[in-house]
């Protein structure tokens, strides 16, 4: 079975960059889709799975990585399930297309090995399909390395990824993460060295480890100094799009072989039919034709 990085690799070889961001928001789905699940026992979660399936038919072809955030599906054990179904419909669709779960999970002890196991060994989407469950996910660094480190056993054991917070994209995020340690290194650029250093032992015949880190688009001199950093890490780019980042930031994140880095687009993809520049398509259209602007301006970018 092909690993995380095989798959990511591949789409890398094929030009693209883009990750579509599953974050469905019921009172944000177009009416169609409502009305047409009207009828469900459970219309909010069936109009969640198909959301998301018509947004990953229509840009299959053009992205690396689809990426679902676990908060817009917890509210509700229906909403939950529909998560899980959107899971197996990529798996048994589109199999080479990594999937990550954005849940920023950690803890310590035997409660992060629990929240280690049920996202990336699948435990709990089980009762779907053996098969089903995410490619990576997204940790939270605070309680070092006992509270990363049984996901990070997980994903070696399954082929998998983790994606640990470095420097993210919200304004609130610098009163922490920009903050000095008594040798003048910003707290930011310490993380990312221990998550090289943590995923020292991981990196593969590609040249990457399976230990990668999220940093954001908003602050691209960061973003820089961080890839010349980790140059055997995979960086998860939000901010890109809806949160101002642009494509000339973004490709910071890349090495010279245009590999290196995941950039997730959510809202500026999925409600593209919001914008202006899409006035007039059809929902899905406009996600299509948002998607391939946003796999064009990056690779312009790359040039």
């Amino acid at each position: 079975m092909p690993t995380f990085i095989d798959k990511l690799k591949a789409k890398w070889n094929e030009g693209k960059f883009v990750c579509v961001g599953l974050d469905a928001d019921y009172e944000k789905i177009p009416p169609f889709l409502k009305q047409k699940t009207s009828g469900d026992k459970f219309p909010e979660a069936s109009a969640f799975y198909e959301f998301n399936k018509s947004i990953i038919d229509s840009t299959h072809d053009l992205v690396c990585a689809f990426k679902i955030n676990s908060a817009f599906y917890e509210a509700k054990i229906e909403t939950w399930e529909s998560m899980q179904h959107t899971f197996r419909y990529l798996q048994t669709a589109y199999p080479d297309i990594p999937i990550i779960l954005d849940a920023k999970r950690a803890d310590i002890g035997n409660t992060s090995e629990r929240y280690a196991l049920g996202t990336l060994a699948d435990p709990q989407f089980d009762s779907l399909d053996d098969n089903t469950g995410p490619d990576a996910v997204t940790l939270a660094p605070y309680m070092g390395e006992d509270s990363v480190g049984p996901f990070i056993k997980v994903a070696a054991d399954e082929g998998k990824g983790v994606f640990i917070l470095v420097r993210t994209s919200n304004p609130g995020a610098a009163a922490i993460q920009d903050a000095l340690l008594q040798d003048g290194t910003p707290v930011y650029q310490h993380v990312g060295k221990l998550v090289a250093q943590w995923g020292a032992k991981l990196v593969g015949t590609r040249g990457y480890s399976s230990v990668g880190a999220v940093v954001g688009a908003t602050n691209p001199d960061q973003l820089a100094a961080l890839r010349v950093l980790l140059p055997q890490t995979i960086f998860l780019v939000p901010g890109y799009g809806a949160q101002g980042g642009s494509a000339a930031d973004v490709a910071k994140a890349f090495k010279p072989d245009r590999t290196g880095a995941i950039i997730n687009s959510s809202r500026g993809i999925i409600y593209a039919h919001k914008s202006p520049a899409y006035a007039g398509m059809p929902w899905e259209r406009a996600v299509e034709a948002a998607t391939l602007a946003a796999k064009k301006e990056i690779a312009a970018a790359l040039q």
